[in-house]
């Protein structure tokens, strides 16, 4: 049996079940207490050793060998990979990228001003960082690339304006880097990538080698190591989430295809054996025969394992007694990925209150969004949907604070000012607006 059914129709069972999901992330304390000194270690190396320290934790699981002249990926070897793409794959990248960039360069926000009738300018100024630094997994020894990942990253940043980003990928055992990341690197106009990986290639980006510059924010995803340097060095560099593992909530009625919803929850039960695949219906025949279609579809997939642990471990088709309750359900898990397998999804919309995307009607996959449609598919999961959001173009700017007052707005709020400094202990406060009405 890949996944079990259970039935749910009150609020403590709302809660209860929601905690249950939420427990595949209960942190192993002594596993995790491991990772993280062996990430402080490669830190600590990195930042004492430099690219020393980034060509002996390469040569030691990635490439032995590695040396320092492989670290940089020259432009020839960017050039050789797009002629070597098939044109075919080069030409579904660049719609997908162009996809991505049309919904991002919406979200672009503007400077702006406003002028009080006393003449106190205030503003907000929108810049974007200076420098950016994406990981891309190489996937199964150099063979899966995330070049979704690439672009998904890359394309917000350039749409925010920054103006150098850095890729650091992991190398395969020949030193070499998979084509496709390569061609895609240089579609977008990247010509800077590293040949580093892991822990270590997260402290180049942080904190800067001989021959990597040090970058202003980290984004892309990563194993636990990965995760944990980008932890242990927010503050020092900003990052785009510390995102866990993928899931997915479908909420769907009789009008749903059993084939396709089972379909869409191995689409993410094949990512990892702790990702969450939950079906909620109030269709007790929709339940049983998406529950056959899992166990016959699973079968097949190359990632076999992985799912059916998945959907062992992880998976539910939860029976609600109608859809509000649903709704209820799906607000208390606040899913990565909602789909609305509903004949009016669109009259459902306005209840989702916690979701980090949501996909609409029985003929919207939650691959579009992966890979095609144009939203952003780095997504708040583990329940952060509750007050995070998508990678954006924002993830890449930063906000500066205007004001401009007079001498006459001084003079005439200083003694509000040194008030409210004084109830605090700050006397130079206080005196710093008291002195210019000094006359």
């Amino acid at each position: 049996m890949p996944c079990r059914i259970i039935e749910i129709s009150t609020p403590a069972q709302i809660a209860e079940f929601a905690a249950w999901s939420a427990g595949r992330f209960a942190p192993d304390e002594a596993r995790e207490a491991k990772v993280e000194d062996v990430v402080r270690g490669i830190i600590r190396a990195v930042r004492e050793r430099g690219d020393t320290a980034l060509v002996e934790y390469t040569r030691s699981f990635d490439c032995d060998s590695f040396d320092l002249s492989m670290l940089r990926v020259p432009d020839e070897s960017i050039q050789s990979a797009m002629a070597a793409v098939p044109d075919k794959d080069l030409e579904i990248l660049a719609e997908a990228a162009e996809n991505v960039r049309d919904f991002h360069q919406r979200q672009v926000q503007q400077s702006w001003m406003t002028t009080r009738e006393d003449g106190t300018v205030l503003g907000q100024l929108v810049r974007p960082v200076d420098r950016v630094g994406l990981y891309v997994p190489g996937g199964t020894g150099g063979q899966t690339p995330l070049i979704s990942s690439l672009i998904m990253n890359a394309v917000p940043a350039q749409v925010a304006g920054v103006s150098e980003i850095a890729v650091v990928t992991p190398p395969r055992k020949d030193g070499t880097i998979n084509p496709h990341i390569l061609a895609t690197a240089g579609m977008l106009g990247i010509s800077e990538i590293y040949a580093a990986g892991s822990a270590w290639a997260i402290a180049a980006l942080a904190l800067g080698t001989e021959i990597v510059h040090p970058v202003d924010v980290i984004a892309g995803p990563g194993n636990l190591y990965v995760t944990t340097a980008k932890r242990l060095l927010m503050g020092k560099v900003g990052i785009d989430m510390l995102a866990g593992p993928s899931e997915i909530t479908v909420l769907a009625d009789d009008s749903a295809n059993p084939s396709w919803l089972a379909a869409d929850m191995l689409s993410q039960a094949e990512h990892d054996t702790l990702a969450a695949a939950i079906l909620v219906t109030a269709s007790r025949d929709l339940a049983e025969r998406v529950k056959d279609e899992l166990e016959r579809q699973v079968k097949s997939l190359p990632r076999h394992d992985i799912a059916a642990a998945a959907l062992k471990d992880w998976g539910s088709i939860v029976l609600v007694p109608n859809l509000d309750v649903g709704l209820g359900l799906v607000n208390a898990i606040a899913p990565e990925h909602l789909e609305l397998a509903v004949a009016d999804a669109w009259s459902l919309l306005g209840k989702v209150r916690h979701a980090g995307a949501v996909f609409l009607g029985n003929h919207c996959p939650e691959a579009v969004g992966d890979y095609f449609a144009g939203p952003n598919h780095v997504l708040p999961t583990t329940r952060t949907a509750r007050f995070a959001s998508a990678l954006s173009v924002e993830t890449f700017c930063k906000k500066t604070s205007l004001v401009a007052t007079s001498c006459a707005y001084v003079s005439d709020n200083a003694a509000k000012i040194a008030r409210l400094a004084r109830l605090e202990g700050l006397e130079a406060h206080a005196r710093s607006a008291e002195i210019r009405t000094n006359r």
